[in-house]
């Protein structure tokens, strides 16, 4: 059995390889309620929930800010008859993430919690610490490799304005993980997300919890004048 989770990288709803490294996650840890929450999933047709839904009978909940792709995402799920998806249109902030949850009877424990806003991912997941998701999937900063701690100041209004100014580095969110009971066990090898998964699971796993060191891969999408990633952008930061 590999222990390594980019031996299971496999792409079918997902951006990149996540959909095959949560199915073998699963597999191992097995499933409770086949819950899920993701926010940030545009039209909800590439994002690390769709294939549970579509191909797995999971359900959950889906949260988007935009209007446009609120709408096309509600029509592409009911038009496929996913009723065990609800949806709910807002702009995620840490003043208004829990009561979303509890408007939505989001259970305090359920399977997979993804977070991928493009900004403050980091403030968001440490709002959440009365739910315990059993794997957390969260964006990390490439631009920002370990052991670089860095996280963007929290900015309720912040747009991603196509810069490397967006989320917290790898050694950062590892260091949040480890206040919330989580343990990193890797990255995918784009260099986009982190899987975390909760303490009372990594035996059962059978992935062995990795330092920001060992899980971190590079970032590997999109060209910037002859430089792989996004161009520099500056803003306010913690070093935590």
């Amino acid at each position: 059995m590999v222990n390594n989770i980019n031996f299971y990288e496999k792409k079918i709803q997902s951006q990149n390889g996540e959909d095959g490294i949560l199915e073998e996650l699963f597999n191992r840890i097995g499933i409770t309620n086949k819950f899920f929450v993701e926010f940030g999933v545009e039209e909800g047709l590439e994002c690390n929930t769709s294939y549970l839904s579509m191909y797995k009978n999971w359900g959950g909940l889906l949260i988007e800010g935009s209007p446009d792709y609120y709408a096309r995402l509600v029509n592409n799920y009911e038009s496929r008859g996913l009723n065990k998806v609800i949806f709910a249109q807002h702009f995620v902030t840490t003043e208004n993430i829990n009561s979303i949850f509890m408007q939505n009877n989001v259970p305090a424990e359920f399977d997979l919690l993804s977070i991928d806003i493009d900004g403050n991912d980091y403030w968001i997941w440490k709002e959440l610490n009365n739910y315990k998701p059993r794997v957390v999937v969260i964006e990390y900063n490439y631009a920002f490799p370990p052991p670089i701690k860095w996280v963007m100041a929290y900015n309720p209004s912040h747009n991603w304005n196509g810069t490397d100014y967006f989320g917290a580095s790898l050694t950062s969110l590892t260091e949040l993980g480890k206040q919330m009971g989580y343990a990193l066990i890797g990255t995918d090898f784009s260099g986009v997300n982190a899987f975390f998964i909760r303490n009372d699971l990594i035996q059962q796993s059978g992935f062995p919890e990795k330092t920001p060191e060992e899980a971190y891969n590079s970032f590997k999408h999109g060209s910037q004048n002859g430089k792989i990633g996004y161009p520099s952008g500056p803003g306010p930061f913690l070093e935590i």
